[in-house]
């Protein structure tokens, strides 16, 4: 159930049913992905993911979050970000909006790596204060085992897995006359390459890819990108049906382990 395309008494009746209290939110980027994928690439991958899931099981799902924390590329043209904090308290305060209108569990569904570690603290304001059960989905953490068996270097950013799912979603926006050129032009990436002494030592893109992406994107087709849209979507709506069936209690933190005389906690 897409949010914009109903009115307000269609999203009265979803709130009001026995157990919808549930919405999903596609979360993304605007940044480069090196010269033959779009600068929407994840985000538009984010909102595919979470209108498809949420057409399959008729749960909520909002406009995506476009823009996100991307400064690590910003020696790129055309990439957009905004500061970690700004990006925090705007989630966090869309999701106090949902909220207000009966939503009590989201899933970020989110497809920038940029983004992970603050929407983990959003959700954890909102389960600290037990306002709301918030959790970040990642569709390539989902079916790691697929990726593998269908890349042999997948790429962390701009590589064959995301090229592979814009060549299934909107592949008149890939160039694909580019994708020599996107892999001739960046690296194989090597975690352990970019850490020295145990330290990691770059902060930017450029400083590990002098066109910005990583991997052999001439291994994509969107047959592939169909299969792991296909698989990632399955993981998407098994996570939301789960989370629908979990009572809310269950999901609030966990009382204090020990009660202390005058703290008014209530212990186990």
């Amino acid at each position: 159930m897409y949010l914009p395309a109903h009115t307000w008494p269609d999203l009265a009746d979803y709130i009001e049913s026995e157990s919808e209290s549930l919405a999903v939110v596609p979360l993304g980027s605007t940044e480069q992905h090196g010269p033959h994928l779009p600068e929407g690439t994840d985000h538009m991958i984010a909102e595919a993911l979470a209108r498809a899931a949420t057409e399959q099981t008729g749960y909520l799902c909002t406009p995506p979050i476009s823009i996100g924390v991307s400064s690590h590329h910003r020696q790129f043209h055309g990439t957009m970000w905004v500061d970690a904090p700004v990006f925090r308290d705007y989630v966090e305060n869309l999701s106090r909006n949902l909220t207000y209108h009966g939503i009590d569990r989201i899933v970020y569904v989110n497809a920038h790596g940029g983004n992970v570690a603050h929407l983990r603290e959003v959700g954890r304001r909102l389960h600290q204060d037990e306002t709301a059960y918030a959790i970040e989905w990642m569709w390539d953490e989902s079916i790691p085992n697929l990726i593998e068996e269908v890349f042999e270097t997948p790429g962390p950013h701009g590589g064959p897995k995301e090229t592979a799912m814009i060549m299934h979603i909107a592949n008149e926006l890939v160039r694909e006359d580019r994708l020599e050129e996107a892999r001739d032009g960046g690296v194989d990436f090597d975690g352990d390459a970019a850490r020295v002494h145990g330290a990691t030592t770059f902060y930017d893109a450029i400083e590990n890819s002098p066109n910005g992406v990583f991997g052999d994107q001439t291994d994509a087709t969107p047959e592939v990108g169909e299969q792991l849209f296909d698989a990632a979507t399955e993981q998407l709506v098994a996570l939301l049906e789960w989370l629908d069936e979990q009572p809310f209690e269950a999901l609030m933190p966990e009382s204090h382990v020990d009660t202390q005389p005058g703290s008014g906690r209530e212990g186990v």
